[in-house]
């Protein structure tokens, strides 16, 4: 039972991780009203997250592997709580995007701590699935932190939603301390020299960069479209309030959180790690090309294609669990490490890139302190998106199939 409450910490961790990644995109006007920037300043500032957890995986992969989770996953929810309450309470500019950074940085330990707990204390054929399903929760947090966060930042503001989300943060914390233990999976002779030697062996492996790269694709559209970019994007095409564009575009993380343990599942039970990437890849790409590009859908249809892009990119669960199995299981923590450091890295890449596009495309039309884009600047600048899902379905077709078994330490 304990680690089955260990494992659940983490994927609650990742929960409110998730509602942390996608609150600025409920938040967009505010914070261009309130600090006076444009769409790359802002598409900065929320990347400052991406930059601090994706700089952090391959030094969290490694802490991991060589001191457990538990103390791990514990400071770093206190210092993610403490990053959150900067962030709610800061007046200026650079205080926000510190506080940002670093609950970007320790947000890092969510999953990959998560996926740590399944890998030390649970059966190799449960990791896929346990995986997806900590990715689940996560979706779940990015779906909570889209139209019902919007209606916290109605009642309460922005400032006081972070503060109270702050405090679930902490008893995260105290959870981590009670129920995560710790178990040495690391042969004997590897110290540190070893270290380093894993460290290059992972980070030479050509299967570690098929694996990262296929997987930043998927990731994507979730973390630039609807982490950012959508909420506006929709609001726009369609005439929808901030909360109706919210809860359009939190479908595309509901497809994520449905698929992620489905194809974690699948990919197990099929004993293949890369069909599932490759068809999944596809759906994304084009899924969000439609979504983009044709003009005068439905609504329904728009959320249709907003859940089947989610769904497509939910396939780099079989990413994590082939990097995994391409690799020495000593160094499991690290493999993962650097496939999600570039999966979230989509993030970093994505955001400020479009933000960037955009005012590349704006034609200097201004209402009410907000920058004024058209739906053919959108257009133009979601077009990077899907020049890497292209890209994420050639590395997949690239990869090696594992066939779920793991290489041996």
């Amino acid at each position: 039972m304990l680690p089955l409450l260990a494992w659940l910490t983490g994927a609650v961790f990742f929960f409110f991780a998730w509602v942390l990644r996608v609150s600025p995109s409920i938040i967009v006007e505010d914070l261009m009203r309130e600090f006076a920037v444009g769409g790359a300043v802002l598409g900065n500032l929320s990347a400052l997250y991406f930059y601090g957890y994706s700089g952090m995986q391959l030094p969290v992969g490694m802490l991991l592997d060589k001191f457990g989770p538990r103390r791990l996953m514990t400071l770093s929810a206190l210092i993610c709580a403490a990053g959150c309450l900067l962030f709610a309470t800061s007046t200026t500019y650079w205080g926000v995007g510190v506080g940002r950074f670093l609950i970007g940085a320790t947000a890092a330990f969510s999953l990959v701590g998560a996926m740590a707990v399944a890998g030390q204390w649970f059966p190799p054929q449960r990791f896929a699935l346990l995986s997806g399903l900590a990715m689940m929760f996560g979706m779940a947090g990015g779906v909570l932190g889209q139209a019902p966060v919007s209606l916290a930042v109605d009642a309460l503001g922005w400032r006081n939603t972070h503060l109270v989300i702050a405090a679930f943060i902490v008893l995260i914390a105290m959870a981590a301390w009670l129920t995560v233990r710790d178990r040495n999976t690391r042969p004997k002779s590897a110290g540190a020299i070893g270290i380093r030697s894993g460290v290059a062996a992972v980070l030479g492996n050509r299967q570690t960069w098929y694996n990262a790269i296929s997987g930043l694709a998927g990731a994507g559209p979730i973390l630039a479209f609807a982490g950012l970019w959508g909420v506006p994007f929709l609001g726009l095409a369609y005439g929808l309030e901030r909360t109706d564009a919210a809860g359009v575009a939190s479908m595309m993380i509901m497809g994520f959180g449905v698929g992620a343990p489905l194809s974690g599942l699948l990919s197990d039970r099929l004993g293949r790690r890369k069909p599932p990437v490759i068809a999944g890849l596809t759906l994304c790409t084009v899924a969000l090309a439609l979504l983009v590009f044709v003009p005068g859908l439905p609504l329904w249809g728009a959320a249709t294609l907003c859940f089947l892009t989610g769904l497509g990119g939910s396939v780099q669960i079989a990413n994590f669990a082939a990097v995994r199995e391409s690799n020495p299981v000593h160094l499991s923590g690290t493999a993962i490490g650097v496939v999600n450091g570039l999966v979230t890295g989509a993030g970093a890449l994505f955001q400020p890139l479009i933000g960037w596009l955009l005012d590349l495309a704006w034609d200097g039309r201004i209402g009410e302190g907000v920058r004024l884009y058209k739906i053919a600047d959108y257009q133009f600048a979601f077009s990077a998106l899907l020049v890497g899902t292209i890209v994420g379905v050639g590395c997949a077709l690239a990869m090696r199939e594992t066939n779920c078994r793991p290489l041996a330490s």
